[in-house]
Protein backbone atom coordinates (compact mmCIF):
# COMPACT_ATOMS: atom_id res chain seq x y z
CA UNK A 1 0.00 0.00 0.00
CA UNK A 2 1.15 3.55 -0.77
CA UNK A 3 0.89 5.65 2.41
CA UNK A 4 1.38 9.40 2.51
CA UNK A 5 1.85 11.07 5.92
CA UNK A 6 0.72 14.67 6.45
CA UNK A 7 2.78 16.01 9.36
CA UNK A 8 5.40 13.27 9.07
CA UNK A 9 8.10 15.03 11.10
CA UNK A 10 6.21 14.76 14.38
CA UNK A 11 7.68 12.15 16.71
CA UNK A 12 4.69 9.82 16.61
CA UNK A 13 3.94 10.34 12.91
CA UNK A 14 7.54 9.79 11.89
CA UNK A 15 7.80 6.70 14.08
CA UNK A 16 4.67 5.17 12.57
CA UNK A 17 5.86 5.99 9.07
CA UNK A 18 9.07 4.06 9.79
CA UNK A 19 7.07 1.08 11.09
CA UNK A 20 4.82 1.08 8.04
CA UNK A 21 7.88 1.00 5.79
CA UNK A 22 9.24 -1.92 7.82
CA UNK A 23 5.92 -3.68 7.17
CA UNK A 24 6.49 -3.35 3.45
CA UNK A 25 4.35 -0.34 2.59
CA UNK A 26 5.58 2.48 0.35
CA UNK A 27 5.86 5.53 2.60
CA UNK A 28 6.58 9.22 2.14
CA UNK A 29 5.22 12.47 3.56
CA UNK A 30 5.44 16.18 4.17
CA UNK A 31 5.72 18.69 7.01
CA UNK A 32 6.48 22.36 7.57
CA UNK A 33 10.03 21.42 8.57
CA UNK A 34 11.87 18.44 10.03
CA UNK A 35 14.27 18.64 12.98
CA UNK A 36 16.53 16.13 14.71
CA UNK A 37 16.13 13.54 16.01
CA UNK A 38 13.14 12.66 13.77
CA UNK A 39 14.74 14.24 10.69
CA UNK A 40 17.76 11.95 11.13
CA UNK A 41 15.61 8.85 11.68
CA UNK A 42 13.49 9.48 8.58
CA UNK A 43 16.62 10.01 6.49
CA UNK A 44 18.14 6.80 7.86
CA UNK A 45 14.94 4.95 6.89
CA UNK A 46 15.20 6.48 3.39
CA UNK A 47 11.73 8.01 3.64
CA UNK A 48 11.17 10.97 1.32
CA UNK A 49 9.99 14.12 3.11
CA UNK A 50 8.61 17.18 1.33
CA UNK A 51 9.02 20.52 3.08
CA UNK A 52 5.87 22.64 3.14
CA UNK A 53 2.30 21.82 2.18
CA UNK A 54 1.40 21.86 -1.50
CA UNK A 55 -1.63 20.16 -3.13
CA UNK A 56 0.66 19.13 -5.99
CA UNK A 57 2.30 16.62 -3.66
CA UNK A 58 -0.86 14.57 -4.04
CA UNK A 59 -0.51 14.30 -7.83
CA UNK A 60 1.40 11.11 -7.11
CA UNK A 61 -0.88 8.09 -6.72
CA UNK A 62 -1.62 7.27 -3.08
CA UNK A 63 -3.78 4.58 -1.45
CA UNK A 64 -4.08 6.13 2.01
CA UNK A 65 -3.31 9.51 3.54
CA UNK A 66 -2.44 9.55 7.26
CA UNK A 67 -3.37 12.96 8.70
CA UNK A 68 -1.59 14.11 11.87
CA UNK A 69 -3.55 15.79 14.63
CA UNK A 70 -1.64 19.05 14.15
CA UNK A 71 -3.43 19.54 10.81
CA UNK A 72 -6.95 20.82 10.28
CA UNK A 73 -9.32 22.23 7.72
CA UNK A 74 -7.74 24.99 5.67
CA UNK A 75 -4.49 23.12 5.16
CA UNK A 76 -4.11 22.97 1.35
CA UNK A 77 -3.29 19.27 1.29
CA UNK A 78 -6.12 18.38 3.65
CA UNK A 79 -8.50 20.28 1.36
CA UNK A 80 -7.24 18.34 -1.65
CA UNK A 81 -7.69 15.01 0.18
CA UNK A 82 -11.30 15.91 0.93
CA UNK A 83 -12.10 17.38 -2.49
CA UNK A 84 -10.63 14.41 -4.37
CA UNK A 85 -12.16 11.83 -2.00
CA UNK A 86 -8.77 10.29 -1.25
CA UNK A 87 -8.97 7.66 1.54
CA UNK A 88 -7.59 9.01 4.80
CA UNK A 89 -7.14 7.98 8.42
CA UNK A 90 -5.52 9.10 11.66
CA UNK A 91 -2.34 7.90 13.34
CA UNK A 92 -4.12 6.10 16.23
CA UNK A 93 -6.61 4.42 13.87
CA UNK A 94 -3.74 3.18 11.70
CA UNK A 95 -1.96 1.80 14.78
CA UNK A 96 -5.17 0.02 15.77
CA UNK A 97 -5.52 -1.48 12.30
CA UNK A 98 -1.91 -2.35 11.49
CA UNK A 99 -0.21 -3.15 14.81
CA UNK A 100 -2.75 -4.49 17.30
CA UNK A 101 -4.37 -7.52 15.61
CA UNK A 102 -2.89 -10.71 17.01
CA UNK A 103 -0.99 -8.83 19.73
CA UNK A 104 -1.42 -7.63 23.31
CA UNK A 105 -0.79 -3.95 23.99
CA UNK A 106 1.01 -2.31 26.89
CA UNK A 107 -0.07 1.33 27.04
CA UNK A 108 1.72 3.94 29.17
CA UNK A 109 -0.27 7.09 29.96
CA UNK A 110 -0.13 10.16 32.18
CA UNK A 111 0.57 13.88 31.95
CA UNK A 112 4.27 13.37 32.69
CA UNK A 113 6.83 10.62 32.24
CA UNK A 114 5.17 8.70 29.40
CA UNK A 115 8.17 8.66 27.09
CA UNK A 116 10.75 7.61 29.68
CA UNK A 117 8.44 4.95 31.14
CA UNK A 118 7.62 3.56 27.67
CA UNK A 119 11.30 3.41 26.76
CA UNK A 120 12.11 1.67 30.05
CA UNK A 121 9.30 -0.85 29.49
CA UNK A 122 10.76 -1.72 26.08
CA UNK A 123 14.27 -2.01 27.53
CA UNK A 124 13.04 -4.35 30.27
CA UNK A 125 11.27 -6.60 27.78
CA UNK A 126 14.30 -6.76 25.50
CA UNK A 127 16.59 -7.47 28.45
CA UNK A 128 14.24 -10.34 29.34
CA UNK A 129 14.63 -11.79 25.84
CA UNK A 130 11.35 -10.51 24.40
CA UNK A 131 11.12 -8.81 21.01
CA UNK A 132 8.24 -6.31 21.28
CA UNK A 133 6.90 -3.96 18.66
CA UNK A 134 7.09 -0.45 20.09
CA UNK A 135 6.44 3.22 19.47
CA UNK A 136 8.05 5.71 21.83
CA UNK A 137 7.54 9.49 21.79
CA UNK A 138 11.28 10.04 21.69
CA UNK A 139 14.49 8.18 20.87
CA UNK A 140 15.63 5.77 23.60
CA UNK A 141 19.42 5.76 23.76
CA UNK A 142 19.54 2.00 24.29
CA UNK A 143 17.72 1.49 20.99
CA UNK A 144 18.65 4.40 18.72
CA UNK A 145 15.20 4.38 17.11
CA UNK A 146 11.78 5.52 18.25
CA UNK A 147 9.88 2.58 16.76
CA UNK A 148 10.50 -0.96 15.61
CA UNK A 149 8.52 -3.98 14.50
CA UNK A 150 9.12 -6.96 16.73
CA UNK A 151 8.36 -10.63 16.42
CA UNK A 152 6.85 -11.03 19.89
CA UNK A 153 3.26 -10.76 21.10
CA UNK A 154 3.64 -7.41 22.87
CA UNK A 155 3.07 -3.96 21.41
CA UNK A 156 4.33 -1.17 23.68
CA UNK A 157 2.69 2.21 23.05
CA UNK A 158 2.90 5.67 24.55
CA UNK A 159 -0.73 6.57 25.20
CA UNK A 160 -1.49 10.25 24.61
CA UNK A 161 -4.65 11.89 25.94
CA UNK A 162 -4.51 14.53 23.20
CA UNK A 163 -7.23 14.27 20.56
CA UNK A 164 -6.83 11.97 17.58
CA UNK A 165 -7.44 14.26 14.57
CA UNK A 166 -9.62 17.12 13.39
CA UNK A 167 -12.17 14.51 12.30
CA UNK A 168 -11.87 12.38 15.47
CA UNK A 169 -11.87 14.34 18.73
CA UNK A 170 -11.54 11.43 21.16
CA UNK A 171 -8.20 10.86 22.95
CA UNK A 172 -5.63 8.93 20.96
CA UNK A 173 -5.27 6.24 23.58
CA UNK A 174 -8.86 5.04 23.15
CA UNK A 175 -7.68 3.33 19.94
CA UNK A 176 -5.05 1.22 21.73
CA UNK A 177 -7.13 -1.31 23.79
CA UNK A 178 -4.56 -2.01 26.51
CA UNK A 179 -4.07 -5.35 28.22
CA UNK A 180 -1.59 -3.68 30.55
CA UNK A 181 -2.33 -0.03 31.33
CA UNK A 182 -0.01 2.26 33.29
CA UNK A 183 -1.41 5.59 34.56
CA UNK A 184 1.53 7.57 35.94
CA UNK A 185 -0.28 10.78 36.88
CA UNK A 186 -3.05 13.11 35.73
CA UNK A 187 -2.92 16.92 35.70
CA UNK A 188 -4.54 19.66 33.70
CA UNK A 189 -2.88 20.20 30.33
CA UNK A 190 -3.79 20.75 26.67
CA UNK A 191 -5.87 23.84 27.37
CA UNK A 192 -6.54 24.20 23.65
CA UNK A 193 -8.83 21.15 23.69
CA UNK A 194 -9.75 20.61 27.35
CA UNK A 195 -11.54 23.16 29.52
CA UNK A 196 -10.83 21.39 32.81
CA UNK A 197 -9.06 18.43 34.37
CA UNK A 198 -12.49 16.79 34.72
CA UNK A 199 -12.70 16.52 30.92
CA UNK A 200 -9.28 14.87 30.85
CA UNK A 201 -10.33 12.44 33.58
CA UNK A 202 -13.38 11.45 31.53
CA UNK A 203 -11.04 10.21 28.78
CA UNK A 204 -9.09 8.15 31.29
CA UNK A 205 -12.29 6.66 32.71
CA UNK A 206 -13.29 5.57 29.21
CA UNK A 207 -9.85 4.06 28.67
CA UNK A 208 -10.14 2.05 31.89
CA UNK A 209 -13.34 0.49 30.56
CA UNK A 210 -11.38 -0.99 27.64
CA UNK A 211 -8.97 -2.99 29.81
CA UNK A 212 -10.15 -6.63 30.02
CA UNK A 213 -10.91 -8.15 33.39
CA UNK A 214 -7.82 -10.38 33.21
CA UNK A 215 -5.69 -7.42 32.15
CA UNK A 216 -3.94 -5.16 34.64
CA UNK A 217 -4.17 -1.48 35.54
CA UNK A 218 -1.09 -0.04 37.26
CA UNK A 219 -2.02 3.27 38.88
CA UNK A 220 0.22 5.78 40.63
CA UNK A 221 -2.09 6.83 43.47
CA UNK A 222 0.22 9.62 44.62
CA UNK A 223 -1.81 11.58 42.04
CA UNK A 224 -5.22 12.52 43.45
CA UNK A 225 -6.80 12.53 39.99
CA UNK A 226 -5.53 9.00 39.35
CA UNK A 227 -7.06 7.89 42.66
CA UNK A 228 -10.34 9.37 41.48
CA UNK A 229 -10.51 7.82 37.99
CA UNK A 230 -9.64 4.24 38.99
CA UNK A 231 -12.70 3.87 41.21
CA UNK A 232 -14.35 1.64 40.23
CA UNK A 233 -11.87 -0.54 38.34
CA UNK A 234 -13.25 -3.59 36.55
CA UNK A 235 -9.81 -5.11 35.90
CA UNK A 236 -7.04 -6.29 38.16
CA UNK A 237 -5.43 -3.20 39.65
CA UNK A 238 -2.11 -2.52 41.39
CA UNK A 239 -1.84 0.79 43.21
CA UNK A 240 1.58 2.42 43.47
CA UNK A 241 2.65 5.04 45.96
CA UNK A 242 5.30 6.28 48.35
CA UNK A 243 3.49 4.87 51.39
CA UNK A 244 0.76 2.41 52.32
CA UNK A 245 -2.08 1.70 51.62
CA UNK A 246 -0.59 1.42 48.12
CA UNK A 247 0.10 -2.18 47.06
CA UNK A 248 3.64 -1.40 45.94
CA UNK A 249 5.73 1.30 47.58
CA UNK A 250 9.34 2.44 47.41
CA UNK A 251 12.03 3.72 49.72
CA UNK A 252 14.80 5.92 48.31
CA UNK A 253 18.11 4.80 49.81
CA UNK A 254 20.41 7.31 48.11
CA UNK A 255 20.25 9.86 45.31
CA UNK A 256 22.95 11.98 43.71
CA UNK A 257 25.28 12.35 40.78
CA UNK A 258 25.40 8.58 40.19
CA UNK A 259 21.61 8.26 40.06
CA UNK A 260 19.14 6.79 42.53
CA UNK A 261 19.22 3.65 44.64
CA UNK A 262 15.86 2.50 45.97
CA UNK A 263 14.01 -0.42 47.51
CA UNK A 264 10.64 -1.74 46.32
CA UNK A 265 8.23 -3.07 48.93
CA UNK A 266 4.95 -4.94 48.83
CA UNK A 267 2.99 -4.29 52.02
CA UNK A 268 6.27 -3.62 53.88
CA UNK A 269 7.99 -6.77 52.54
CA UNK A 270 11.08 -6.04 50.44
CA UNK A 271 11.03 -7.14 46.80
CA UNK A 272 14.59 -6.02 46.12
CA UNK A 273 16.97 -3.08 45.86
CA UNK A 274 17.44 -1.38 42.49
CA UNK A 275 19.71 1.25 40.97
CA UNK A 276 18.54 3.74 38.37
CA UNK A 277 21.07 6.05 36.67
CA UNK A 278 18.88 9.16 36.96
CA UNK A 279 17.98 11.44 39.86
CA UNK A 280 14.50 12.37 41.01
CA UNK A 281 11.67 10.67 42.85
CA UNK A 282 9.52 10.85 39.70
CA UNK A 283 12.05 8.58 37.98
CA UNK A 284 11.63 6.02 40.77
CA UNK A 285 7.86 6.16 40.26
CA UNK A 286 8.34 5.51 36.53
CA UNK A 287 10.52 2.51 37.32
CA UNK A 288 8.04 1.21 39.92
CA UNK A 289 5.24 1.20 37.33
CA UNK A 290 7.37 -0.82 34.90
CA UNK A 291 8.34 -3.17 37.73
CA UNK A 292 4.66 -3.86 38.46
CA UNK A 293 3.92 -4.84 34.85
CA UNK A 294 7.11 -6.86 34.41
CA UNK A 295 6.56 -8.77 37.67
CA UNK A 296 3.04 -9.66 36.56
CA UNK A 297 4.56 -11.05 33.35
CA UNK A 298 6.87 -13.24 35.40
CA UNK A 299 10.12 -11.41 34.59
CA UNK A 300 12.64 -12.26 37.35
CA UNK A 301 13.86 -9.61 39.78
CA UNK A 302 17.49 -10.03 38.73
CA UNK A 303 16.54 -9.23 35.10
CA UNK A 304 14.76 -6.09 36.26
CA UNK A 305 17.76 -5.06 38.33
CA UNK A 306 20.00 -5.46 35.30
CA UNK A 307 17.58 -3.56 33.03
CA UNK A 308 17.17 -0.64 35.43
CA UNK A 309 20.92 -0.30 35.90
CA UNK A 310 21.67 -0.37 32.16
CA UNK A 311 18.87 1.96 31.03
CA UNK A 312 20.40 4.96 29.26
CA UNK A 313 17.34 7.19 29.03
CA UNK A 314 15.81 9.07 26.12
CA UNK A 315 17.18 11.84 23.95
CA UNK A 316 15.93 15.27 25.05
CA UNK A 317 15.11 13.96 28.53
CA UNK A 318 17.82 15.25 30.90
CA UNK A 319 20.30 14.60 28.12
CA UNK A 320 23.79 15.93 28.73
CA UNK A 321 25.21 17.57 25.60
CA UNK A 322 28.63 18.61 26.87
CA UNK A 323 30.15 21.91 27.95
CA UNK A 324 29.83 25.50 26.74
CA UNK A 325 31.51 28.43 28.47
CA UNK A 326 32.73 25.81 30.99
CA UNK A 327 29.12 25.11 31.93
CA UNK A 328 27.38 21.75 31.49
CA UNK A 329 24.48 21.92 28.99
CA UNK A 330 21.49 19.64 29.61
CA UNK A 331 18.56 19.24 27.21
CA UNK A 332 15.11 18.44 28.57
CA UNK A 333 11.64 18.24 27.02
CA UNK A 334 9.85 19.61 30.12
CA UNK A 335 7.21 22.22 29.33
CA UNK A 336 4.41 21.66 31.88
CA UNK A 337 5.00 23.47 35.24
CA UNK A 338 5.12 20.22 37.23
CA UNK A 339 7.62 18.65 34.83
CA UNK A 340 9.78 21.80 34.91
CA UNK A 341 9.78 21.86 38.70
CA UNK A 342 10.65 18.17 38.99
CA UNK A 343 13.41 18.44 36.39
CA UNK A 344 15.02 21.44 38.10
CA UNK A 345 14.85 19.77 41.51
CA UNK A 346 16.40 16.60 40.11
CA UNK A 347 19.23 18.61 38.58
CA UNK A 348 19.74 20.43 41.87
CA UNK A 349 20.02 17.07 43.61
CA UNK A 350 22.36 15.63 41.00
CA UNK A 351 24.68 18.65 40.70
CA UNK A 352 24.87 19.73 44.33
CA UNK A 353 26.40 23.15 44.87
CA UNK A 354 26.28 24.21 41.22
CA UNK A 355 24.26 27.10 39.88
CA UNK A 356 21.27 26.07 37.74
CA UNK A 357 20.44 28.26 34.72
CA UNK A 358 17.12 27.53 32.97
CA UNK A 359 16.33 28.49 29.39
CA UNK A 360 12.55 28.17 28.96
CA UNK A 361 10.49 28.47 25.77
CA UNK A 362 6.72 29.11 26.21
CA UNK A 363 5.58 27.06 23.24
CA UNK A 364 2.66 24.70 23.83
CA UNK A 365 -0.97 25.70 23.47
CA UNK A 366 -1.16 25.64 27.27
CA UNK A 367 2.05 27.43 28.28
CA UNK A 368 1.58 30.34 25.87
CA UNK A 369 -1.62 31.17 27.75
CA UNK A 370 -1.80 32.73 31.20
CA UNK A 371 -3.56 29.70 32.71
CA UNK A 372 -0.26 28.61 34.27
CA UNK A 373 1.18 32.11 34.83
CA UNK A 374 1.74 31.56 38.55
CA UNK A 375 2.60 27.86 38.29
CA UNK A 376 5.26 28.42 35.62
CA UNK A 377 6.82 31.24 37.63
CA UNK A 378 7.00 29.10 40.78
CA UNK A 379 8.44 26.17 38.82
CA UNK A 380 11.15 28.27 37.17
CA UNK A 381 12.04 29.77 40.55
CA UNK A 382 13.69 26.42 41.32
CA UNK A 383 16.57 27.67 39.12
CA UNK A 384 19.11 30.31 40.12
CA UNK A 385 18.93 32.19 36.82
CA UNK A 386 16.27 32.09 34.13
CA UNK A 387 16.25 33.17 30.48
CA UNK A 388 12.79 33.18 28.89
CA UNK A 389 12.57 32.77 25.12
CA UNK A 390 9.92 34.55 23.03
CA UNK A 391 6.36 33.26 23.30
CA UNK A 392 5.94 30.91 20.33
CA UNK A 393 3.28 32.16 17.89
CA UNK A 394 1.64 34.54 20.39
CA UNK A 395 -1.00 35.55 17.83
CA UNK A 396 -2.87 32.33 18.62
CA UNK A 397 -4.42 33.99 21.67
CA UNK A 398 -5.53 37.55 22.45
CA UNK A 399 -3.32 39.57 24.84
CA UNK A 400 -5.78 39.13 27.72
CA UNK A 401 -5.32 35.32 27.54
CA UNK A 402 -1.61 35.32 26.76
CA UNK A 403 1.27 34.48 29.11
CA UNK A 404 2.89 37.68 30.36
CA UNK A 405 6.62 37.12 30.22
CA UNK A 406 7.14 40.57 31.73
CA UNK A 407 5.10 39.65 34.82
CA UNK A 408 6.95 36.36 35.09
CA UNK A 409 10.36 38.02 34.97
CA UNK A 410 9.31 40.67 37.48
CA UNK A 411 8.02 38.02 39.89
CA UNK A 412 11.20 35.97 39.56
CA UNK A 413 13.34 39.03 40.26
CA UNK A 414 11.30 39.68 43.39
CA UNK A 415 12.29 36.19 44.49
CA UNK A 416 15.93 37.20 44.08
CA UNK A 417 16.41 35.32 40.85
CA UNK A 418 18.43 36.55 37.90
CA UNK A 419 15.74 36.64 35.21
CA UNK A 420 15.88 37.83 31.61
CA UNK A 421 13.38 37.80 28.75
CA UNK A 422 14.30 38.16 25.08
CA UNK A 423 12.00 39.46 22.37
CA UNK A 424 13.50 37.71 19.35
CA UNK A 425 15.13 34.30 19.06
CA UNK A 426 18.37 35.66 17.62
CA UNK A 427 19.01 37.39 20.97
CA UNK A 428 18.94 34.12 22.94
CA UNK A 429 22.60 33.14 22.63
CA UNK A 430 23.88 36.65 23.53
CA UNK A 431 21.52 36.62 26.54
CA UNK A 432 22.88 33.26 27.64
CA UNK A 433 26.47 34.44 27.17
CA UNK A 434 25.72 37.26 29.61
CA UNK A 435 24.25 34.91 32.24
CA UNK A 436 26.09 31.58 32.07
CA UNK A 437 29.18 31.25 34.26
CA UNK A 438 31.86 28.53 34.49
CA UNK A 439 30.63 25.62 36.59
CA UNK A 440 26.92 26.30 35.90
CA UNK A 441 24.41 23.74 34.70
CA UNK A 442 22.42 25.20 31.80
CA UNK A 443 19.20 23.31 31.15
CA UNK A 444 17.14 23.87 28.01
CA UNK A 445 13.41 23.46 28.71
CA UNK A 446 11.42 23.20 25.48
CA UNK A 447 9.55 20.71 23.33
CA UNK A 448 10.45 22.73 20.25
CA UNK A 449 13.40 24.26 18.45
CA UNK A 450 13.76 27.77 19.94
CA UNK A 451 13.24 29.26 16.50
CA UNK A 452 16.24 27.33 15.20
CA UNK A 453 18.53 28.42 18.06
CA UNK A 454 18.26 24.93 19.54
CA UNK A 455 20.22 23.52 16.58
CA UNK A 456 22.72 26.40 16.67
CA UNK A 457 23.40 25.94 20.36
CA UNK A 458 23.80 22.19 20.00
CA UNK A 459 26.28 22.68 17.16
CA UNK A 460 28.28 25.12 19.29
CA UNK A 461 28.39 22.68 22.20
CA UNK A 462 29.38 19.78 19.95
CA UNK A 463 32.16 21.87 18.38
CA UNK A 464 33.50 22.65 21.86
CA UNK A 465 33.87 18.95 22.63
CA UNK A 466 36.33 18.39 19.78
Amino acid sequence: MKMYFLGIAGTAMGSLAILMKEKGHTVWGTDVAAYPPMKDLLEAAQIKVYEGYDPAHLDEAVDLVVIGNALSRGNPEVERVLNDNIPFTSLPALIERELLPGHRSIVITGTHGKTTTTALMVHVLRTAGEDPTFMVGGVPKNLGVSARLGTGKWVVLEGDEYDTAFFDKQPKFLHYFPYYLIINNIEFDHADIYSSVEEIKLGFRRLLRLVPGNGLVVANVTSEHVRDVIEPCYSRCIRLGSTSPADLTYRILSSGAEGTRFEILEHDSSLGVFSFPFPGEFQVQNALAVFAVARDMGIPTEVLQQAFTTFQGVRRRMEEWGHWKEALVVDDFAHHPTAIQKTLRALRNRYTGRRIVALFEPRTNTTVRNIFQGELTRALAEADAIVVAPVHRPERFPPAERLSVEEMVAALRKEGKEATAVQIYSDLIPALEAVVQPGDVLVILTNGSLGGVYQQLRAIVQANQK
